[in-house]
């Protein structure tokens, strides 16, 4: 399927964001803070909600307990079944891939979708820094061309057309805030990206186990990232956050409707008034997400899905709060 895609100029201009990226960034902070906060009392769990590293207390096996957790010398001693808990690592490391390739520069709702990748970066990036954890990033802007830039904190790298960033694993929320002014002042450039190299970049180098969070469209072809997100899911929990745009899911009836894709300037007439096409196109989209959706759970990674026309914070804590209800499901509070 055709991406969806709106004229675009050829030379790069500068993220929305990144005009006012203080002010702005200061209060979508202030908003994640709020709605989320409430998410994180109780103990520890990291970022991911799911079973930590390190052993905790055992208490009586409940239906719905994981049988692989099962605490055996406890069993064995009161004849009862057992199960152990598990608390995560107090120090975790958590990266963030972000796609801010061509396609991400699109948008019909409230916002358009690389202002989602932002605001979802800011949510994953206050969930790390209030533990003390450490937070990293590479970021895509398409093409497969690797340079490293080890100082971002004083604003963004330098990048040019086909380069993927890294920006190295820090604490701290000034630290916090200088890796999100780096990903908001990021310019979004013509060219078809590579979503596998960018995910291979967290494989590489080898990393102690931690979180691994990739926002992206996932629009480029699923055989491209699926391997590297299936390698990325043995060493690391993985969270895919797809961001999404009604008009890739379906055509409104506006006549005819000239489109261009980003990623390779080529232009398209589309007769949307022909209720076949719209009705083909549907089921071409439904299709596609359905491939997108079927790669990321053979991957093992756990699915959020952000739409440029929705309250993605409120689905973040839906999700988050869900993610947590199914850790939590038959334990005692």
């Amino acid at each position: 399927m055709a991406r969806a895609a709106a004229v675009t100029s050829p030379t790069p201009r500068p993220a929305p964001l990144a005009d006012r990226s203080e002010a702005v960034l200061s209060r979508l902070q202030l908003l994640v803070t709020r709605k989320l906060d409430g998410l994180l009392q109780g103990d520890y769990a990291g970022l991911l909600p799911g079973p930590g590293s390190e052993a905790g207390e055992s208490r009586e096996y409940r239906p719905g307990d994981d049988v692989r957790r099962m605490d055996w010398p406890v069993t064995a001693r009161t004849t009862t079944p057992h199960v152990r808990r598990t608390v995560a690592d107090r120090e975790l490391e958590t990266w963030l891939a972000l796609d801010l390739s061509a396609s991400l520069d699109f948008g019909t709702g409230q916002w358009l979708k690389r202002e989602v990748v932002v605001a979802a970066a800011a949510a994953i990036t206050h969930l790390t820094v209030r533990g003390g954890n450490r937070i990293g990033a590479v970021i895509g802007t398409g093409g497969g061309v690797s340079t490293p830039a080890r100082r971002w904190r004083g604003g963004p790298p330098t990048v040019g057309p086909g380069v993927l960033t890294r920006l190295p694993a820090r604490s701290g929320r000034k630290e916090a805030q200088g890796l999100l002014r780096a990903v908001a002042g990021t310019a979004i450039r013509p060219g078809r990206g590579d979503l596998g190299a960018l995910i291979e970049m967290l494989n590489r180098p080898p990393r102690r186990r931690g979180v691994a969070v990739v926002v992206s469209d996932f629009l480029a072809p699923a055989e491209q990232w699926a391997r590297p997100m299936r390698k990325l899911r043995v060493r690391h929990d993985v969270l895919a956050i797809e961001v999404v745009d009604p008009r890739e899911l379906e055509l409104p009836d506006v006549g005819v409707l000239p489109v261009v894709d980003p990623e390779t300037g080529e232009l398209h007439e589309v007769q949307t008034a022909d209720p076949r096409l719209r009705q083909r196109y549907a089921e071409a989209a439904t299709a596609q997400r359905a491939t997108i959706a079927a790669a990321l759970r053979g991957a093992g990674a756990a699915h959020l899905r952000l739409r440029t026309d929705r309250d993605w914070l409120l689905d973040m804590v839906r999700f988050v709060a869900a993610q947590r209800h199914a850790r939590t499901r038959g334990t005692t509070r």
